[in-house]
């Protein structure tokens, strides 16, 4: 009796075992399910909130087609007035060009009896050519003429300075470009040197003026001259009152006076 008892409740304890087991099967079965339900879940609210934004965003892509189509309308219009515009130009070159062609042929026919056109193109080449070399050897001729016209003037005017300095030398006087200074003072003898000589234009027996301040204080007669100075008298009763002769004071050209005689 007591095996029969053991081999029924092992029996129960199978059964009951093998109710789990199935039962955890379902279960498991539909926690697999609600985890598929709820992935479903997830992904269907995603692509409903992504099509909620684009619902949302419509009426704005709407508004910028509409301001596309506008700017578009915009351009056509303005590249139909642009083709007018052309087709005007187009229409008025074509008979600009038509009216050109009844003149070439008219200029064909007139050019018939004078011969080829192609010979009178060459002869016409030809003959510029020719121009073109004399302007360009007249242009040349000038061109040396004004050379040689200004080596005359360069020329005339070096004559013009060495007959000046000739005449200036005939003439015992010292050149009128001269500028000079004096160079040392010596009152007891009554001369003084200058700071230039006949390199510069200084003449013996020349007079000299000595300025300061633009006025003339004395009046120098050139004794001895050498290359690079000079040695004159001071012209007696030449000095002006209360006035000394000073080293640096300039000299100039001056009107010619009779050489000092002595006591």
């Amino acid at each position: 009796m007591a095996n029969v008892f053991g081999i029924l409740t092992a029996i129960v304890l199978a059964l009951a075992a093998f109710v789990a087991f199935k039962n955890k099967d379902h279960y498991d079965a539909d926690i697999s399910a609600t985890h598929v339900q709820k992935d479903l879940l997830v992904k269907s609210q995603a692509r409903l909130k992504a099509a909620q934004a684009v619902l949302k965003a419509l009426p704005i892509e709407r508004a910028g087609v509409d301001a596309e189509v506008d700017k578009l309308t915009s351009a056509e219009a303005a590249q139909k007035k642009v083709n007018d515009d052309l087709k005007q130009v187009i229409d008025a070159k074509t008979a600009k060009i038509s009216a050109n062609k009844e003149k070439l042929d008219d200029i064909r026919v007139k050019t018939e009896k004078s011969g080829n056109i192609s010979t009178l193109a060459a002869k016409l080449r030809a003959t510029s050519a020719e121009l073109e070399e004399l302007a360009q050897s007249i242009t040349g001729a000038e061109a040396k003429l004004a050379n040689l016209t200004g080596q005359i003037a360069s020329t005339d005017t070096q004559i013009g300075q060495t007959k000046s300095k000739f005449e200036s030398f005939a003439n015992g006087q010292s050149l009128p470009t001269l500028k000079t200074r004096i160079r040392s003072i010596y009152p007891n003898w009554g001369f003084v040197t200058l700071a230039s000589g006949n390199n510069a234009g200084v003449v013996a027996n020349s007079t000299l003026n000595v300025e300061r301040d633009g006025q003339t204080i004395a009046k120098l007669l050139v004794t001895a001259v050498e290359t690079s100075s000079a040695s004159a008298s001071i012209v007696p009763d030449s000095m002006v009152a209360d006035v000394t002769l000073m080293v640096g004071d300039h000299v100039v050209p001056g009107q010619k006076a009779a050489k000092p005689t002595g006591n």
